[in-house]
């Protein structure tokens, strides 16, 4: 590693992948850490900031890539985090950047959930390096983690280019002993914006060179890919084996339990892949497979260079690969796998102001277009009450939808329901499309404001009026946006305190004929009560 010093003190700590990664960014003297939090990335910018580093939480995740693209622009080394779901909303930026490259180091960590632990799809963002044309790495535990961080920034440096450093579930939140450093990172020279308008300004006369660059530069990658000590074979023993696996990631700690014997060629670096490496490693054992967690893509991806692999079976695409999985594919086992026990499912905390404003939702027989967040489990017992559930911020244009072809008479029941976090990341847009394109009957936005990011953690958000550190700012206040927007009746009320009140409010509300927006404003008992001890820490009475 080019920043790497011998005489540096190390540490050896049992770390998580995301605390590894915030480790790394220490270390790489990175000047800026940004995301949004979701599950399983949270961690990275919050033990990042506990360290010391300089880190924020941005309304939504294509702000977090923006605000760290322009340190980067500025010569800064940047950090931005965030779960796989959240590198859609990202998406725009991530493929002009991809064209634009960067002036210092910025590593996107995109962190998958496979098996839906805690997201609404499973999708594989390895796509996203091949579609948008930027290298990826994908580490197997926390020490690979914690080294892959530190490569990826030198990466990025040295082709100029963003890199995606892609984890899961697993090896997100699974602990194992990193050797850290333990001395002060090195310094920066004083930063420097360095005009480069044919680099930065992406109209099509210089879009078009620059993705000619891009080329060129994945081109440089891949070569530089086939001799990189990111790709590394194993052959145990020192033998030709006979049996060959090609893996990445977490996927290699499941294969290499399945069979300790067979050879391997681990990838570290997963995009661009090295195709003549994997080709020399496939043709030198009598079989070769594929184990890869998620879609089929790095099996497909060697299928079409003309490799002879075999690979998984469509059943085991679905969830996350496990040691008795990857034996089953090896096996060439096709048989069902058994089914799962069923546990407890999830349910809204006792006290939890949400309760109240979902029984009501369900007494009066509404239609809800609901939103990612704790507020989701009201589709389940006892409230079932909700009735549609996307993406962040799709409730307001899902129930915009529905109110504009329903009958008048169903329509006037929609709700879009909507939490405070969420609004702030992408509900503001639906707010203005709901203000722009009114339906006929009206509609009614219910945000239920419990003061706190509570699903990923209670983490801080622009509607509590505390920064990640908990220091205080200027408040955003959802009642008075929506009427400066043109919503023409706002009410905030306690659906907890005032059941009744509450109940009214809705009910008005939708048979009002307007377009309505409701604050159900109640701090969440648990997030309310590590406000209360940071204000003890500050010497602060409670508000």
């Amino acid at each position: 590693m080019s920043d790497n010093n011998d005489n540096q003190n190390t540490q050896r700590m049992l770390l998580s992948g995301d605390e590894a990664v915030a480790h790394a960014a220490i270390n790489a003297n990175v000047a800026l850490g940004t995301g949004y939090p979701g599950t399983p990335s949270t961690e990275i910018i919050e033990t990042f900031n506990q360290l010391g580093g300089r880190a924020e939480w941005s309304p939504n995740e294509k702000v977090a890539f923006e605000v760290a693209l322009g340190a980067a622009f500025a010569g800064a080394r940047a950090l931005v985090t965030m779960k796989h779901v959240g590198l859609n909303v990202a998406a725009d930026p991530l493929f002009t950047a991809a064209y634009t490259g960067v002036g210092g180091g910025m590593v996107v960590v995109s962190a998958d959930d496979p098996g839906m632990a805690s997201s609404q799809n499973e999708q594989d963002n390895r796509y996203y390096a091949r579609a948008a044309g930027v290298p990826m790495l994908e580490p197997a535990d926390s020490q690979e983690a914690y080294d892959f961080t530190l490569r990826a920034f030198e990466l990025s440096e040295q082709f100029g280019t963003l890199v995606l450093l892609r984890m899961t579930t697993r090896s997100c939140h699974s602990k194992t002993v990193v050797t850290v450093r333990t001395g002060e990172p090195q310094r920066s020279a004083r930063l420097h914006y360095e005009r480069d308008v044919a680099s930065r300004v992406m109209i099509p006369a210089n879009a078009r060179p620059a993705h000619r660059r891009l080329r060129q530069r994945m081109d440089e990658i891949t070569a530089f890919a086939e001799t990189c000590d990111l790709n590394v074979v194993y052959t145990g023993d020192g033998r030709t084996p006979t049996l060959g696996i090609v893996t990445s990631g977490v996927s290699y700690m499941h294969a290499l339990e399945a069979a300790p014997h067979a050879g391997f060629l681990k990838l570290g670096l997963t995009w661009p892949l090295a195709i003549e490496k994997i080709r020399a490693f496939a043709t030198s054992v009598d079989r070769c497979v594929v184990i890869e967690e998620g879609e089929d893509l790095l099996a497909g991806d060697l299928r079409a260079a003309g490799l002879n692999v075999e690979s998984k079976e469509t059943i085991f695409s679905f969830g996350e690969l496990t040691v008795d999985r990857a034996r089953r594919i090896l096996r060439g086992d096709r048989s069902p796998e058994p089914t799962p026990q069923k546990s407890k499912p999830p349910q809204l905390c006792k006290g939890c102001p949400h309760r109240a404003a979902f029984e009501i939702l369900r007494r009066l027989g509404c239609i809800v277009a609901g939103d990612i967040g704790c507020y989701t489990l009201g589709v389940l017992p006892p409230f079932e009450a909700m009735d549609t559930c996307v993406c962040m911020g799709a409730s307001i244009g899902v129930g915009l939808g529905m109110r504009h072809v329903l009958p008048d008479d169903e329509a006037k029941k929609v709700v879009s329901v909507i939490g405070d976090s969420t609004f702030v990341h992408s509900g503001l847009t639906g707010l203005v499309e709901m203000v722009y394109n009114p339906p006929p009957t009206g509609h009614v936005v219910l945000v239920l404001d419990n003061g706190t990011t509570a699903m990923t953690g209670f983490q801080e958000h622009p509607g509590t009026g505390r920064r990640m550190d908990h220091t205080r700012v200027r408040r955003l206040s959802f009642e008075d946006i929506a009427r400066s927007a043109g919503v023409e009746r706002v009410e905030v009320v306690d659906p907890q305190a005032d059941k009744a009140d509450f109940e009214r409010a809705l009910a008005e509300a939708l048979s009002s004929g307007k377009l309505c927006m409701i604050v159900a404003r109640r701090p969440c008992l648990l997030a309310a009560a590590r406000v209360r001890k940071q204000q003890i820490k500050e010497g602060r009475h409670a508000e």
